[in-house]
């Protein structure tokens, strides 16, 4: 395994190696998330990542206060196609908006701030779509207001990859809704500190929010209702794969 490969794909193919040898057959139970975890010395969204990545290609399913079971075999050529994942993502977002923050915190402008308040207030907003909206136009905001147009551009292709990549699309849409209130107040946090020009304040308040946003998609794709989802990820194999499941049906 070369050192650049995602770390998903790393336990991904650590579990699938498990699976060829027969240590987990079709229709068995394979370890809590945790037992993964401490197995292969990462983080539970980690092993988060690479299940859902399994299930969406068909291997696992997740059952809902039951365990990860097998139901098939796959490859790793599969996995492969599903890119980038959101834990993935939430993990460099964490690092470089972190920073963005602290420098905004420095450079920010009094219109950067009046436009900054009013997006936290319309992240209040009961309508999905425009709090999150609102929550993206934040981020943005906040990197313009750093004066620093590759920060800037670093900012929107992260953003931009959260609804490109399959998997991390996947994983946002299993959390989507619910936690407006707590969310506007962690952005609330991150405006005071930029307002002060409390750089370290700034950047702080950032890493809180984002962490706070792991542990939230952490626990909605532990509790969603899997057979919908499923239904989803039927939809997105047929897309991933080309298959055509009429043409599957008539052979």
């Amino acid at each position: 395994m070369i050192a650049q490969e995602k770390l998903y794909r790393r336990i991904s193919d650590a579990i699938l190696a498990r699976l060829a040898t027969g240590e987990f057959p079709v229709g068995s139970r394979l370890p809590t998330e945790r037992k993964l975890a401490d197995a292969y010395g990462v983080s539970r969204a980690s092993v988060r990542e690479a299940v859902v990545a399994l299930e969406m290609v068909g291997v696992l399913e997740l059952r809902k206060g039951s365990g990860i079971y097998v139901v098939s075999l796959g490859t790793d050529e599969e996995v492969e196609t599903l890119d980038i994942g959101a834990f993935e993502l939430l993990e460099a977002r964490r690092g470089i908006e972190s920073e963005v923050a602290a420098l905004a915190a420095v450079r920010r402008s009094d219109h950067d701030l009046d436009k900054l308040k009013r997006l936290i207030a319309v992240m209040r907003d009961p309508d999905v779509s425009i709090s999150e909206q609102a929550d993206r136009d934040f981020h943005f905001t906040l990197a313009g207001a750093t004066g620093n147009r590759a920060m800037t551009s670093v900012v929107t292709d992260l953003w931009a990859m959260r609804e490109r990549c399959l998997l991390a699309r996947t994983i946002h849409q299993r959390a989507r809704g619910g936690g407006e209130d707590r969310r506007a107040a962690e952005h609330d946090a991150v405006f005071a500190a930029v307002e002060a020009r409390d750089a370290d304040a700034a950047r702080a308040a950032m890493r809180v929010h984002l962490e706070a946003v792991i542990e939230h998609l952490l626990v909605m794709t532990e509790s969603e209702e899997f057979e919908a989802v499923r239904r989803r990820i039927a939809s997105q194999r047929s897309h991933i794969f080309g298959r055509d499941a009429l043409i599957g049906e008539a052979r």
